[in-house]
């Protein structure tokens, strides 16, 4: 999980409310099965998990890493109608019971792939959906790529046996990127040495990456699952929970996001989800105390001796915290006093295309100076179509060594027109930094006849060779580009012609002018021409978006005339008078 150290608030008695409702519905936080200890942590007797995870480690999944312990509104997101309003559409879901697309699609793709290897586990999505809620906050909101995979690493505390379990490393870093001790990772959570074993492929993409929700999404289910409990049995379900993480707490969380989300969620976009704010390591649980310190009270009962008169001084140990703890350094998030632009050029791009230039934000201090690792948002507002590559309209970029983050390049779609692209500190509540982009509509700067047979017509009958064009946009292929053909009165006239050739319209109908469109290879192929009783010279103009034009010369010659020949009265005269 990502680790947000320090203190929070917690929620108040509205969400102990929910816990309370989720776990009374469930009817089995204590079931005779089931022991809780004095730390509020669980075993259940008849899960294989609570002894071994598998791994050799005796755990649970994420080594019982912490986890984020906000709890759902009360309210449902999802509220059924009334029986008096029965054809009244349910009320649209809260912002908390979103669940970022890309994960969403996840959760699902694994339900349905367990319900074929596993039927009788009978996996439903939404306990995924809570595990990951808990676990991640959604990967963190859904900060993932198309594919699935986190932008950046979500890693849990270094379980070194510090507050937490004590796990030495089993990957050689390989996934956590410590060498020494194993820390949980992805949004699912797991811990190298289970994800070793459990580790699936879940977008078929020949790896199985504990930091791609699909692989992780999947894998969390066959781990549910693998001791053939049925999810759809209050036992079952509640020891696949409790060899997720083995805490009572835990449990009892898990299961109230279940119920949220059973009754009803809804698709946001990427990166556009809530990220909790509670975990369950804040406050002061992470330091460890020395043994012998609960003992210093109970030293002053052991009479003292005048040969050592050390030994009274011991309850003055407690005097030791008044030296002045040094003032913490800011993080980098809270350093950032404003964003500047880091030479962002226009941005303009014609529709379809790829943006040449990128955008590039700054984080400074107040005092102008670059911040590095800060994570700057940035996300597409507008009417548009627009996209940065990969077809997300939100992406989230850490910055560099001199503070700057450039985000993904940007994707015209076809909507022509303005918008915006804006840029904001993750974790800071500053002002935004807007950059504006326009799409402008595709274009054609030249155009060809791609062949040169001469166009000639009879009078009275049809041309037999088409008219075809290519065009094209600084030498490439202009494709869709919106195209205008018209037979034209003269060079100097660029009005429609009232005599001459002429295309048909559906009904048969003689047309001049005609509205076209280039295909993918930037090809324009004009439909048939005809031409009237009238003999001469005429001309065809082809123009496109952008100013590209193209005159073509159309001939039409006179029909040929037979010489009549003599009548038969004709022939018999002349025979006669010879």
């Amino acid at each position: 999980m990502s680790a947000h150290f320090g203190t929070r608030l917690r929620k108040g008695a509205v969400n102990t409310t929910v816990a309370a409702l989720a776990v009374a519905a469930l009817a089995a936080s204590q079931a005779p099965d089931v022991t809780a200890d004095g730390h509020g942590r669980q075993t259940a007797a008849d899960t294989p998990s609570a002894a071994d995870n598998g791994s050799g480690i005796g755990d649970s999944a994420t080594g019982n890493s912490p986890y984020y312990t906000d709890l759902p509104p009360l309210k449902s997101p999802n509220p059924a109608p009334s029986e008096s309003s029965a054809t009244t559409p349910a009320a649209t879901g809260t912002t908390e019971s979103g669940i970022p697309a890309t994960v969403l699609d996840a959760y699902k793709k694994a339900e349905a792939e367990l319900a074929r290897s596993k039927p009788g586990c009978n996996l439903p999505w939404q306990l995924l959906a809570a595990i990951g809620k808990v676990e991640s906050g959604q990967a963190r909101g859904g900060n993932v790529t198309a594919d699935g995979t986190t932008v950046s690493p979500i890693l849990g505390p270094v379980l070194n046996g510090v507050g937490f379990a004590n796990i030495s490393d089993t990957d050689n870093g390989a996934y956590d990127g410590d060498s020494t001790y194993d820390r949980a990772v992805g949004p699912m959570q797991f811990i190298p040495s289970t994800w070793a074993w459990a580790g699936r492929d879940g977008n078929a993409d020949g790896k199985k990456d504990p930091n791609n929700i699909y692989d992780a999404a999947l894998a969390a289910g066959h781990y549910l699952c693998r001791y053939d409990w049925d999810m759809s049995a209050t036992s079952g379900m509640r020891s696949a929970i409790l060899s997720y993480n083995n805490s009572t707490d835990y449990l009892n969380t898990v299961l109230s996001w279940l119920e949220y989300y059973r009754k009803g969620t809804h698709e946001i976009p990427n990166g556009t989800g809530t990220v909790p704010d509670n975990r369950s390591d804040d406050g002061t649980g992470y330091t460890p105390t020395s043994p012998s310190t609960p003992s210093s009270p109970s030293t002053p009962s052991t009479p003292a001796t005048p040969s050592k008169p050390s030994t009274p001084g011991k309850p003055t140990t407690p005097s030791t915290p008044a030296t002045p703890t040094p003032t913490p350094t800011p993080t980098p998030t809270e350093s950032v006093g404003h964003l500047e632009d880091a030479g962002t050029a226009s941005l303009t791009a014609m529709a379809g295309d790829t943006f040449t230039e990128r955008i590039g934000t700054r984080a400074e201090t107040a005092a102008g100076k670059a911040v590095a690792k800060v994570r700057i948002r940035f996300t597409v507002v507008g009417d548009t179509d627009a996209t940065f590559t990969g077809g997300e309209r939100v992406a989230t970029i850490v910055t560099d060594a001199k503070g700057v983050a450039l985000a993904p390049a940007l994707q015209a779609g076809e909507k022509t027109g303005g918008f915006t692209v804006r840029a904001t500190v993750l974790g800071r509540t500053l002002s935004a930094l807007d950059y504006k982009a326009t799409v402008t509509a595709r274009a054609a700067d030249a155009l060809a006849r791609t062949s040169s047979t001469a166009l000639t017509c009879t009078a009275g009958g049809e041309f037999a060779v088409g008219v075809e064009v290519k065009a094209t946009y600084k030498g490439a292929v202009a494709d869709k580009v919106a195209a205008t053909a018209t037979l034209i009165k003269s060079a100097d006239d660029a009005t429609a012609n009232d005599k001459g050739p002429y295309f048909k319209d559906a009904a048969g109908d003689p047309v001049r002018t005609l509205d076209l469109q280039t295909d993918a290879n930037g090809l324009l192929a004009l439909p048939k021409l005809y031409a009237d009783d009238t003999a001469g010279t005429y001309l065809l103009r082809i123009t496109t978006t952008g100013g590209a034009t193209l005159t073509v010369e159309l001939t039409v010659t006179a029909a040929e005339t037979s010489t009549p020949g003599p009548t038969p009265s004709e022939s018999e005269s002349a025979t006669t008078g010879s």
